[in-house]
């Protein structure tokens, strides 16, 4: 894509649709690579006439990733990149129609999320060494994400003045700019108010940039990245001998997990996850599911008869 074109489209993903930056760089990545498929079938010369693709280009694009084994998640992923471009092209009227529009999705395998099991995530809470800042930090963390199910992205951008210690609740911008209030358990105010307490005040006089809004901090005292939290629950994950896969987002999952099996309806868990979608949470009632027919083969005299 030519230079303007690709300002101009990334500031469309950015502004208008309100993609977060990385996501809107994918895209400009996935279009990219469709531009250098048009350039194999048309040359050159013709890698930029959006104006002649249609429906059945498309398909062959999809088609062409499908045989060089691309995962279905990343086909539609680059679906819906150029879905987004020619949504672009129309609005700026160098095209008539959307010819990805009608283009299947490829439909997903459907994985079921990693989580820990009580006993686990038990584990892993104790897990930070609580004598230091950084420690106290990372048991607020955890304490946090397991408490509320909230995104690491979410987690990393709150502030102090966001959290309403009487009312146990916290205040989070989610995913296009969605306000929501979550709800704090005993265990997370405790550990918040510890770190708040002295962690984070040690954070702060320690620290050569310090940020004084923001809720959680790294070593130099600015706001911690999503990359940081990433890294230290990694670390805690390898210290509480949990399954090296567990990321931040499977604390998500298994805080989504405990509750229905909790016995929390489905509306109150998508309302507390920020889910725009209710079929977005039934990914959770496939996790119980598998869980119970574990139980059952494990305790019925008759079962694996």
């Amino acid at each position: 894509m030519h230079a303007g074109w690709q300002d101009a489209f990334l500031r469309y993903l950015t502004d208008v649709r309100q993609l977060a930056p990385r996501t809107a760089e994918a895209y400009a990545q996935d279009v990219n690579q469709f531009v250098d498929f048009l350039a194999t079938q048309w040359g050159e010369e013709r890698a930029h006439d959006w104006a002649s693709v249609d429906y059945r280009t498309v398909r062959g694009f999809l088609a062409d990733l499908a045989r060089r084994r691309y995962a279905k998640s990343s086909i539609a992923r680059k679906l819906a990149a150029l879905r987004a471009l020619f949504r672009f092209l129309l609005q700026e009227g160098a095209v008539a129609a959307n010819p990805a529009k009608l283009a299947p999705t490829p439909k997903q395998d459907q994985r079921l999320p990693e989580y820990l099991y009580e006993d686990e995530m038990e584990a892993l809470l104790s897990a930070p060494e609580e004598a230091t800042a950084l420690g106290q930090r990372d048991r607020a963390i955890l304490e946090l994400l397991y408490a509320t199910g909230v995104r690491v992205s979410e987690l990393v951008a709150m502030d102090v003045a966001e959290i309403d210690f009487e009312g146990r609740t916290i205040r989070v911008i989610g995913k296009g700019n969605r306000e929501r209030a979550v709800l704090l358990g005993g265990r997370a105010v405790q550990a918040l108010r510890r770190y708040l307490a002295d962690g984070r005040e040690q954070l702060l006089r320690a620290g050569t940039s310090p940020d004084h809004e923001a809720l959680f901090l790294n070593s130099s005292g600015g706001r911690l990245s999503v990359r940081g939290v990433q890294q230290r629950v990694h670390k805690h994950v390898l210290e509480a001998a949990a399954s090296s896969r567990i990321t931040p987002h499977a604390l998500r999952h298994s805080f989504a997990t405990h509750m229905l099996d909790g016995g929390a309806d489905l509306r109150s868990i998508q309302a507390l996850l920020g889910h725009a979608s209710l079929s977005t949470v039934g990914i959770y009632t496939h996790v119980t599911t598998e869980r119970m027919k574990q139980v059952y083969r494990s305790a019925h005299p008759l079962a694996e008869e």
